[in-house]
């Protein structure tokens, strides 16, 4: 049985002869006694704070445990997620690079049809535009050559023997021959205005060789009208009032080269 500070407070000693001062014994046993009280309480609070300790090292341990089992859970998620980041990078990766050499592919296909469409429309408008040039260098050597022909009939000698003739059939003669010459340059040059204006609608379809045929239709329009004055203006030389025309022969000759005009603008404003 463990020893109490109240045994040691109640513990007697037998008296004898020359033994201690009972006085001191007491004294000393009451020290001893609280001493040990305090010792024991002391052990007790010890106790207590061992087992405090003990317990929060076991819940500290718990924790160190738990958390080790977290950590363990947290790294195998960061590999999983890791390893999916990687394998979802890669198949975005191969989608782009695929999305982009396919785009490459399809403009580098659709630059080239492009470029091979419009070398081809310029071959084209290359063509047309020589065609149109011949059309219109015919049409200048055709006009030159009416002219010229007409411009004979008019330096013929026939025109001597007219105005030899009696004066109200020279009269009706120089009409007749004028407005028949007038007429030749009207129709000739309108034909010719016809012929470019059907070629230039044809291929209307570029706007370059649209312009070109419009140039060379204007210009070819102009030509005619201006030659269709020059003859004009020669054959009004060439009779200059003869000896036996009347003003109102001038008159008709004159009514004749304009109405010549106006067919060639009609003609012009058609093509427009």
């Amino acid at each position: 049985m463990a020893l109490t500070p109240l045994d040691i407070h109640n513990k007697q000693f037998n008296v004898r002869m020359r033994g201690y001062d009972q006085d001191q014994v007491n004294d000393f046993l009451e020290q001893i006694s609280k001493d040990y009280e305090a010792s024991l309480k002391e052990n007790e609070d010890l106790k207590t704070k061992l087992q405090a300790s003990e317990e929060k090292v076991t819940y500290f341990n718990e924790l160190k445990d738990s958390l080790n089992q977290s950590i363990l859970v947290a790294q195998e998620a960061a590999d999983k997620v890791k390893t999916n980041a990687t394998k979802e990078a890669e198949i975005i990766r191969s989608e782009a690079e695929k999305n982009a050499q396919d785009l490459l592919n399809t403009t580098t296909d659709k630059s080239n049809h492009i470029l091979e469409d419009a070398s081809e429309r310029a071959r084209k408008i290359t063509v047309e535009t020589e065609d149109l040039k011949k059309q219109t260098r015919v049409f200048r050597q055709r006009l030159q050559v009416m002219l010229e022909s007409q411009l004979e009939v008019v330096k013929s000698p026939e025109w001597n023997e007219l105005l030899a003739q009696d004066d109200s059939k020279t009269q009706q003669d120089i009409s007749a021959q004028i407005a028949s010459i007038d007429r030749g340059i009207a129709d000739s040059a309108s034909a010719a205005v016809d012929n470019i204006k059907a070629t230039a609608v044809n291929s209307s379809a570029e706007s370059s060789s649209s312009e070109s045929a419009d140039s060379s239709v204007a210009s070819a329009a102009d030509s005619k009208t201006v030659l269709s004055s020059s003859a004009t203006m020669k054959s009004e030389s060439a009779i200059e009032m003869p000896a036996g025309v009347s003003q109102e022969d001038y008159s008709v000759h004159s009514d004749t080269s304009a109405a010549s005009s106006e067919a060639g603008s009609d003609a012009e404003q058609t093509k427009e």
